[in-house]
């Protein structure tokens, strides 16, 4: 029994290590090779592919805080204040997820609804929180920077992605 928890302990530390490896890279790649890689919703697909391959929802929450603060210590990106929405939007997506799961159980498609609809009103609450900071005044910046049709075929690609996987494992 020991030894099935700790190989199970080995692969979540290997995927939280890949995700994190992943996050970190974006950034160089896409000033590298001048594609926007970072369109492509890095942060969230880290947090949502680690708890698609662990399966363990905890970790998802821990990466959920966790890669934004480490690319904040690490490089500063992003400012404080958006590091803050992100950790919160991507904790929120997680739970919203684990949720839906058990809402959706048992349906054709249920998996990868779940993964959508979770997107969906993570984002929601993501430009609401991010609403409330600009009107604040605590960061200068567009209320939309990524164009909201490349986020939507991020997130139904994400998510028939997730649905995918999730069911041949």
């Amino acid at each position: 029994m020991a030894a099935l928890a700790s190989k199970k302990a080995f692969g979540i530390g290997l995927t939280d290590a890949v995700a994190l490896l992943f996050v970190m890279a974006v950034p160089a790649l896409s000033h590298l090779t001048s594609v926007p890689f970072y369109l492509l919703d890095p942060m969230r697909l880290a947090v949502l592919g680690a708890l698609l391959a662990s399966r363990s929802r905890g970790n998802g929450l821990i990466l959920a805080l966790a890669l934004p603060l480490m690319s904040f210590a690490i490089s500063g990106h992003p400012v404080f204040p958006k590091f803050l929405i992100i950790a919160a939007e991507l904790s929120v997506n997680v739970l919203l997820f684990i949720w839906l799961e058990r809402v959706f159980a048992g349906r054709r498609f249920g998996v990868g609804l779940a993964a959508f609809a979770s997107i969906l009103l993570s984002k929601v609450f993501y430009y609401g929180l991010k609403a409330l900071v600009l009107g604040a005044g605590l960061m200068q910046m567009e209320l939309i920077s990524t164009a909201l049709w490349v986020q939507l075929v991020v997130a139904v690609m994400l998510s028939a992605g997730f649905a995918i996987w999730w069911r041949r494992n």
